[in-house]
């Protein structure tokens, strides 16, 4: 289904919420990403914004990477509401999002 794992998704969202002390480390995560994860992590920030629906997964993907016009570490930062929005995607889709990241903040 996705290139971009819900363990990925979620440490963006964790650590958007620590923006102010996490920017860097979350802009280099999210530099790190190949250019279909990237394009699947703004889709699902589009899902949980209601921008697209769960089930145009593939159009939202194939949006994010023909409007991908800026770097998108600088689109999603710059984004209200980035970790809200993609734990709501996530759910939208049917991942188990509390989850992932009890196991995350756990380890």
């Amino acid at each position: 289904m996705l290139e971009i794992s819900a363990r990925k998704v979620a440490q963006v969202a964790l650590m958007a919420r620590e923006l102010t002390r996490a920017e860097g480390e979350l802009r280099a995560f999210i530099d790190r990403m190949g250019e279909d994860e990237q394009a699947e992590l703004v889709a699902i920030m589009w899902i949980g914004r209601d921008s697209f629906e769960a089930g145009d997964l593939a159009e939202a993907i194939a949006t994010a990477r023909q409007e991908a016009t800026t770097p998108t570490a600088d689109y999603l930062i710059g984004t209200p509401h980035l970790a809200d929005n993609l734990e709501a995607g996530l759910d939208a889709l049917g991942i188990d999002v509390q989850g992932v990241e009890e196991d995350l903040v756990g380890r």
